[in-house]
This record gives C-alpha cells, sequence and structure tokens, in this order.
C-alpha cells in the first residue's frame, strides 16, 4: 500500500481519558513512533452524578497536540489512517457547522464549531425503570444506560428542545472522521453501530420502524458500513498530513484492541483499561438470536469479516482502583494530611505486594454491571487480621478478577479451545498485585503485551 511514495499508517484512539497517536510500518507491523495526551475532558453534568459528559473542544485540542508531537517529517509519509475510540457514547453537532479550521506553526488544525458535549459510555442518566420503558430492539444486544440511542431516547423524553439544535450525531470518534473528511453526514462502522442499541447486526441496519414509532428523531442515525471500509479522504492537510489521505470508518477501541493483541483463534484477550473485557473470537459462521438476554453476562460484538467477539464486558475495572485511591487521598485531606495519587497508588501496590494471601473479600462492583445495573460494591469477611492496607488493596485486585471471572469462567473458555490469555490494559499493565491475581483465578498461561491498544489495532486494520 503507498499513496504518492507515502506508505506509514496512522493509528489513533480517542479514548476515555487520553488521546494516542502510533504511526506504523504497515510491511513489517513495526510501531515507529508513538504518543499519547491526556484529554482531562471531564465535566460536571446536569444530571449530577450519574451523568459523564466531556468537552469535545479538549478532547480534539488534546488530539491536535498528540499529533503535533509526533516527527513532522514521518507524518509526511501516512497515506492512510485508521481511527477508534470509545464506544456507546453520542456528541450531536450541525453538519454545516461542526468544525472550522485554523493555521498555527505552519500547520492547519481544526476545532469544534457548533457540537454538544459528548455523553459518554459511563453515563447512568438512564434509570433501570427509564430503560424497562422503552421498546425492546430488534437485536441479539441489550440497551443499556450510556448507549447512544438510550441517550438520545433520555434527550427525547426530557430534553427535546436540546435535539433540535443538531442535525447529526456520532460516537467523538465518527465526528473526527467526519470533520477530517468533510462529510456532511457521517458514516459509522458496524461496530460502534452494535454498541448503540437499536441496530440488527445480522441486517446490518437500524431498528427504524421501532424506533419511528416512538417518535425517535432516526435523521440523527448515520448510515452504517462494514468495518474497515475506506469512509472518506482529508478535505484540508491536517498536522503536517496531505490532503487526500484516505481515513479509514471509525472502529470500536475494544475490537481494535483484541485486533492488535490476540494472534491465534486459541487466544482469550483479558483487557482491564478504565473498564475491564474478557473476550475471544466466535467460530466462522456463528450468529448470535436476534433477542436480546439482558441478564446475560457475555455478550457478542461484531469483530471483523462477519465474525463475532464473545465478551464479557464489566463496568468495573481500573476505574475502581481509581476511585480507592481516590477515596484515600480525600481521607488524608479531612485528616490534615497530604499526598498525591501516584504516591498512594504506589503504596498500595507495596503494600499489597507484601501480603500475598487475604481472607477479605471484596465485590468491587462499585459501578454496577449492564446486566445487572442494580449491583452494588460490599465488603465481607473482615476480621482484625485483615484490615491492613496490604489485605485491603489484595482483596481489592482479586474481586476485580473474580468478577470478570464470574462473568465468563474458565470452563467455558476451555469449551471454547482456548489455550492462553493475552493480559493488555493500561491498569493491568501497571499493577503486578493485579497480575498475580489474573494468574491466581485463571486456569491458562497468561502472556503480557507491551505495546497492545487500540491505536495499533486501528492502523493494523487500515494497513
Amino acid at each position: 500500500m503507498e499513496l504518492d511514495g507515502r506508505s506509514l499508517v496512522l493509528g489513533i484512539d480517542v479514548g476515555t481519558s487520553s488521546v494516542k497517536a502510533v504511526l506504523l510500518e504497515p510491511r513489517s507491523g513495526d510501531v515507529l513512533h508513538s504518543n499519547s495526551t491526556d484529554t482531562r475532558a471531564g465535566l460536571e453534568s446536569e444530571c449530577g452524578a450519574q451523568g459523564k459528559e466531556q468537552d469535545v473542544g479538549l478532547i480534539i485540542r488534546a488530539l491536535n497536540d498528540c499529533l503535533r508531537a509526533l516527527p513532522r517529517e514521518q507524518l509526511k509519509k501516512v497515506c492512510r489512517i485508521g481511527v477508534s475510540g470509545q464506544m456507546h457514547g453520542v456528541v450531536f453537532w450541525k453538519s454545516s457547522k461542526g468544525c472550522h479550521w485554523i493555521n498555527s506553526e505552519n500547520l492547519r488544525f481544526f476545532e469544534p464549531g457548533e457540537v454538544s458535549r459528548l455523553i459518554t459510555w459511563e453515563d447512568g442518566r438512564c434509570t433501570s425503570e427509564f430503560l424497562s420503558s422503552l421498546p425492546p430492539p430488534l437485536s441479539h444486544l441489550s440497551v443499556a444506560s450510556g448507549f447512544g440511542c438510550a441517550t438520545i431516547f433520555w434527550y427525547l423524553k426530557n430534553r427535546p428542545d436540546f435535539l433540535r439544535d443538531y442535525d447529526v450525531a456520532g460516537t467523538i470518534q465518527d465526528y473526527v472522521v467526519s470533520m477530517l473528511c468533510g462529510m456532511k453526514t457521517p458514516v459509522m462502522s458496524v461496530h460502534n453501530a452494535a454498541s448503540w442499541g437499536y441496530f440488527n447486526t445480522r441486517t446490518k441496519t437500524w431498528n427504524v420502524d421501532i424506533l419511528q414509532d416512538q417518535g425517535f428523531p432516526v435523521s440523527l442515525l448515520p448510515s452504517v458500513v462494514d468495518a474497515g471500509c475506506i469512509a472518506g479522504k482529508f478535505s484540508y492537510d491536517w498536522c503536517g498530513i496531505p490532503q487526500g489521505t484516505e481515513v479509514g470508518v471509525s472502529l470500536g477501541d475494544f475490537q481494535c484492541s483484541v485486533f492488535s493483541s490476540a494472534t491465534e483463534n486459541t487466544d482469550a484477550v483479558l483487557n482491564i483499561s478504565t473498564s475491564a473485557q474478557l473476550t475471544f473470537s466466535m467460530p466462522e459462521g456463528f450468529q448470535p438470536e436476534d433477542h436480546p438476554r439482558p441478564t446475560e453476562a457475555v455478550t457478542y460484538f461484531p469483530y471483523m469479516n462477519n465474525r463475532y467477539l464473545a465478551v464479557a464486558a464489566s463496568l468495573n475495572g481500573g476505574n475502581v482502583f481509581a476511585s480507592f485511591v481516590r477515596m484515600l487521598a480525600q481521607w488524608m485531606v479531612d485528616l490534615g494530611l497530604e499526598a498525591s495519587d501516584s504516591a498512594i497508588y504506589t503504596q498500595l501496590i507495596n503494600a499489597a505486594s507484601s501480603d500475598h494471601e487475604t481472607q477479605l473479600t471484596i465485590s468491587p462492583t462499585l459501578f454496577g454491571e449492564r446486566h445487572a445495573p442494580d449491583r452494588v460494591a460490599s465488603v465481607s469477611n473482615i476480621s482484625p487480621a485483615n484490615l491492613s492496607l496490604g489485605h485491603v488493596t489484595r482483596a481489592l485486585c482479586r474481586g476485580l478478577i473474580v468478577n470478570i471471572h464470574s462473568m465468563l469462567p474458565s470452563e467455558r473458555l476451555k469449551e471454547a479451545g482456548i489455550k492462553r490469555i493475552i493480559g493488555s490494559g493500561s491498569a493491568l499493565a501497571r499493577n503486578a498485585v493485579l497480575q498475580q491475581e489474573v494468574e491466581k483465578v485463571f486456569s491458562f498461561p497468561v502472556v503480557y503485551g507491551k505495546d497492545v491498544d487500540s491505536a495499533v489495532g486501528a492502523a493494523m486494520i487500515m494497513r
């Protein structure tokens, strides 16, 4: 693959807390350069603690800064771009005023125009009662809070005036691709469409009739194409990448992460970042049933080439450990002491490394689960002997792994022919105690990847 002497592929992942970009040499698969930039885009929501929203302007600023930090001469050699990002969430914009392009330091960038906040996958405004009031989808996938269509339904029923300000919607990664290609109407991959709800993966169509009967604004829904398709070409130079560069339709970060790490069909992938997922590829020809099973812990996500991933997707991962760290930091402030989050994190891992066993039990479902949204966290088997910081940290790490194992047990992995587990994700990579618990709970060899991430997967798919 080469265009006008250009042969590199750029992979971008627009994540929940950061943006990452990698430059890939397509023939060898080597990552030549990579860079990551925190977005710090979280905003207070009108829905209080249940609402999870982000500033799109800060996300795009982080994206521009991330690209600007890569070698300019290498960016000139990019001929194709793969984009992935956080699934389920939704952002709205006006098709005629989605962004504006600016020149800075002899480079061209885009900034958001008339664009809403991003309502992320973590959003909890759609209560169980609200979700039960929605029509059942014609799909094997249930609808949960944080899903694009559920959020649009919420606005339709609670703030219909909000929807009148916009004429298109998509995930944050769909927005990025649309702006790069100057598209009036966004194009969405089956990855992201399935993550929104009310999408049938067999027919690859939205449940238009069901939605229209409810007054749902179906005009907001993007057209859908297969993962791996070209969405369009650059309408301008961007960060030194030439005009006319091909851009793939945006992909799900989860599928891209799996694509970058699972080298064999007998591999399962355990990813623990903000949330946690355990997955493996289903055999060719497998098709899920056409109706959802909302209480089932394992769902089936569209993957590549009409195949599916069996997925246990937990809402509880690194976010739970981060909440634990923040709690301790606040306690210290309340006691008149002070320590940084990073210092607390280091001390927690060191303390747990000394306490290899504990009878303390923590059920860490602080954020519920999609198949059990009302589930809460709990602590049991408390005794004077296990109140140390090491015991509590060890129990929390074990609880996170036991939780994902309860959703997709080792026995089921063995039945599927799985031979090993590929461990990935930032929370797992930096937490040796979490790794130890993975190896105790799962009866498989565990291999930890060093450069396994969604940005790499997005580039690999588009090379």
